[in-house]
C-alpha cells in the first residue's frame, strides 16, 4: 500500500520516497513498524490526489491519507529553523529532498528510499552507519539535541533496539547534554521509555540510560538503586539496580508494559528503607513493599499513566512479597490469592524475581500447581452468596455486609461450605444462635 501511494504521487509529476524508520527497517531486513512518506508535492496536492485525508499537520506539510484502515504519513520535504524549546522549530519552509533529509535526527534515519525503482537516496551517510552499526547525529550533535531534546532519549532507544553502538561524539553529547531531558514532556517521556523498556532489549536499554547520565533526570528513584547493596545470602547478584537488570534480561518475548514496569518497581522503595543490621551486617528493606506501592504510583502518575495500568502495577509491587510465604498459607487465603484479577501478572513478576536473584522456582512451580488444581474446582470461582441474598435473610445494610460475606466466603474457598443453599442455611443458624446469645445476654443483665 505504501509503494502504491508513492506511484500515485509519481503518476501526479511529484517526487516521493519512503523516509526514516521504515527505510531502516527494510534495509536491516526487519518489519517496518510504519510507511512515512515524503514528497514535494504541497498539502493541498495530497489532499487532491488522495480522496480520503486527515490534515494532522498541514501547516507543516503533513497530511495522513488513509487507505482502508490504513494510515499512512505524507509530508512535504522542508527544512526547520528557529528552534526555542527544545521541542519545536520556530520557522519551517517547503524544501527539497536533500534538506528534508538533513533536518532529520540520526544518519540511519535519513535515508530516502524509492520503491517504484528500488533507489536509495543518502545524503547523510546513513548507509555506512547502518553497516558499522552506529547511532550518530546528522550533523553536529550538540546543534541536533538542541533541537529537540527528547533525541537523547531516541539516541538510547535505537541504541538498544537495533543492538548498535552510538558513535562516540554523539554519545559524548548525550553525556554532556543529559539535564536537557527535565524540560520534555511527562508524556513524550513516557511513550520513549515504554519502547525502550521492552524484550528484548529492556536490559541493555537500562544500563545505556545509566551510563549515558540521562536515568537520573528522567527516572531518578530507579538510578537511587545503583548504589544500593542487598544481603548476597539472599542476593547474589549485588545492588537492587543488578536485580532489575538481570530481571529485565530475562524477560519473555511476550512480556506486556505492565509486567515490565512491575519489574522496574517492584524494589523502587528499597533505597528509602534500607537499614543495615549492626551485629551481622545484614541488609533489610521491612516495608518496602507498601512504600514501593505508594512510591509506583506517584512515579507512574507522574509518566501519565493510564489510571487502570497504574493500578494493576501498584497491586503487583505492593503484593510481591506475599510469595514467599504461599506454601505456609491458609487455603482459603492462597486461594484469594490466585483468585485477584492480577494474580497471572504477579506470577510472572515472581517468577522473574527468582530468576534474578536466586534462580530458586519453588514457590513458582507450587503456584502453577495451586492454580491447575482450582481450575478444575470450578464451584470456587464465583462466590456462593451475595449482598442482596444476605439482606433477604435479615442482615442490615452496612458493613456487617461484608464482614459476613468475607466469612462465608474464606468458608467456600476452604471447602466448608459448597453450595448456595448450604450458605444461606449456614447464616441463617448464625443469625438464629445470635439472637439467642443476644436474648440470654440481656436476661442476665437485668437479673
Amino acid at each position: 500500500m505504501a509503494t502504491a501511494i508513492v506511484r500515485r504521487l509519481h503518476a501526479a509529476g511529484f517526487a516521493a520516497f519512503w523516509v526514516g524508520g521504515c527505510v531502516r527497517d527494510f534495509l536491516l531486513g526487519r518489519p517496518a513498524q510504519d510507511y512515512d512518506i515524503a514528497t514535494d508535492a504541497r498539502p493541498e496536492d495530497v489532499e487532491r490526489i488522495f480522496p480520503r485525508t486527515i490534515p494532522v499537520g498541514k501547516k507543516f506539510g503533513v497530511i495522513i491519507v488513509m487507505e482502508g484502515e490504513e494510515q499512512f504519513q505524507v509530508a512535504t520535504f522542508r527544512a526547520e529553523a528557529d528552534y526555542q524549546d527544545g521541542r519545536r522549530p520556530g520557522v519551517v519552509t517547503f524544501a527539497n529532498a536533500e534538506a528534508d533529509a538533513q533536518r532529520r535526527d540520526f544518519t540511519i534515519n535519513g535515508l530516502f528510499y524509492d520503491p517504484d525503482t528500488q533507489t536509495i537516496h543518502d545524503w547523510v551517510g546513513g548507509q555506512a552507519d547502518l553497516a558499522q552499526r552506529l547511532i550518530r547525529t546528522i550533523g553536529d550533535p550538540e546543534e541536533r539535541f538542541a533541537e529537540d531534546h527528547l533525541r537523547l532519549l531516541r539516541a538510547i532507544r535505537f541504541a538498544a533496539r537495533l543492538d548498535f553502538q552510538i558513535a562516540p561524539e554523539t554519545w559524548q553529547a548525550v553525556q554532556q547534554l543529559a539535564s536537557r531531558i527535565s524540560v520534555i514532556s511527562a508524556e513524550r517521556i513516557r511513550d520513549e521509555l515504554l519502547k525502550l523498556f521492552r524484550p528484548p532489549h529492556a536490559a541493555r536499554g537500562l544500563v545505556l540510560l545509566r551510563d549515558s547520565g540521562l536515568l537520573i533526570h528522567v527516572f531518578p528513584e530507579l538510578a537511587a538503586t545503583i548504589t544500593c547493596e542487598q544481603s548476597p545470602d539472599y542476593h547474589p547478584e549485588g545492588s537492587v539496580f543488578n536485580h532489575i537488570q538481570l530481571m529485565l534480561e530475562k524477560l519473555p518475548a511476550e512480556a506486556s508494559d505492565s509486567l515490565a514496569w512491575s519489574v522496574l518497581l517492584h524494589d523502587i522503595a528499597k533505597p528509602v528503607t534500607a537499614e543495615k543490621d549492626p551485629v551481622t551486617g545484614s541488609v533489610h528493606f521491612y516495608g518496602h513493599e507498601k512504600k514501593g506501592a505508594e512510591m509506583a504510583e506517584i512515579i507512574l502518575e507522574r509518566l501519565r499513566f493510564p489510571r487502570r495500568q497504574i493500578e494493576e502495577i501498584v497491586m503487583c509491587v505492593r503484593c510481591h512479597m506475599q510469595f514467599k510465604d504461599v506454601q505456609q498459607m491458609r487455603q482459603a487465603t492462597l486461594r484469594r490469592l490466585l483468585l485477584r484479577p492480577t494474580f497471572p501478572l504477579e506470577l510472572d513478576l515472581h517468577r522473574l524475581d527468582c530468576l534474578g536473584s536466586s534462580g530458586n522456582l519453588q514457590h513458582y512451580e507450587f503456584l502453577q500447581s495451586a492454580r491447575a488444581a482450582l481450575a478444575e474446582k470450578p464451584a470456587l470461582i464465583a462466590p456462593l452468596v451475595n449482598g442482596d441474598d444476605l439482606i433477604a435473610l435479615g442482615v442490615k445494610p452496612g458493613k456487617e455486609i461484608g464482614n459476613w460475606l468475607q466469612i462465608i466466603r474464606d468458608k467456600q474457598l476452604q471447602e466448608e461450605l459448597k453450595t448456595p443453599a448450604e450458605a444461606r442455611d449456614w447464616l441463617s443458624m448464625n443469625l438464629r444462635e445470635r439472637v439467642r446469645a443476644e436474648t440470654r445476654r440481656r436476661g442476665e443483665e437485668e437479673t
